[in-house]
């Protein structure tokens, strides 16, 4: 199990997916965002499972997108005037759609900074858990990569001003604010992190399955931000343009970003 970029656990009444590539701080490669997709496709199928729990293995919950997969994919990619698509980023969109559209509550516990993709998977979850040493952000245009699905639910969560203010200056937030903005449930001590998202878990196991199943859609259904944009709309987006491998290269330089004040 140590050696799985996705550990799955069965623990009535919930399974936990867990992020288990810590040398990364668990971002979004390809295989990871696999692993995830079967490890909710097993869940599902299983009567037992009434709830998923994704939580990661520490430092981090989620460092977003591999940047360094993307780097590589960057010189495979043609780009031409409005840009280029990125299969791992539209791979990562499906991945929190799935999530936020799943039939069985979900829960994220968050053990540490999650960030960009990161920050979408949380807030696709029905509940938020987090310890009080994690972060959320949305820093993706520092890199000069755009946001995407992650402001749907964003704005779903906290509204359109707050949304505004995360994405535009991609300020990490810590536990206790992101508690007050309204994007988490509850902050625990990191040692009841699992323990609290269990008892949750728990709760949702009372709830008679059909009726969960229903009153979930139903949920979604009257999220107006939520089905203001299609998936069919955002994936004929561009993701990339000359500007992402100009702010990869500063990154991984260690320079500024071209377009940083002097």
């Amino acid at each position: 199990m140590a050696d799985q970029i996705v550990k799955y656990e069965n623990r009535y009444p919930a399974a936990i997916i867990t992020l288990n590539s810590p040398a990364t701080r668990n971002a979004l490669s390809i295989a990871m965002i696999d692993a995830v997709m079967e490890s909710i496709t097993h869940a599902e199928n299983v009567a037992r499972v009434r709830a998923l729990i994704f939580t990661a293995t520490d430092p981090a919950f989620c460092g977003g997108k591999d940047l360094k997969e993307l780097r590589g994919a960057l010189d495979r990619l043609k780009f031409d005037a409005t840009g280029a698509v990125w299969e791992g980023a539209l791979r990562g969109e499906q991945m929190i759609d799935r999530v936020y559209k799943l039939s069985k509550p979900t829960i994220a516990a968050v053990n540490g900074v999650a960030v960009a993709g990161g920050a979408g998977l949380l807030s696709a979850c029905d509940m938020v858990v987090a310890a009080p040493e994690a972060r959320i952000g949305y820093p993706e245009m520092k890199r000069g990569i755009q946001a995407g699905m992650v402001i749907l639910h964003l704005m779903r969560l906290v509204g359109e001003r707050q949304a505004r203010y995360l994405v535009l200056t991609g300020e990490l937030v810590s536990a206790e604010k992101a508690f007050q903005m309204g994007m988490i449930n509850a902050v625990v001590a990191k040692e009841r992190l699992l323990d609290t998202a269990l008892e949750w878990a728990r709760e949702v196991a009372l709830n008679a399955p059909k009726a969960e199943a229903i009153s979930k859609s139903l949920l979604r259904r009257f999220s107006s931000q939520a089905v203001a944009m299609s998936m069919t709309e955002y994936t004929a987006a561009p993701h990339l343009t000359d500007e992402c491998r100009a702010g990869l290269e500063a990154f991984f330089a260690k320079r500024p970003a071209p377009w940083a004040p002097e």
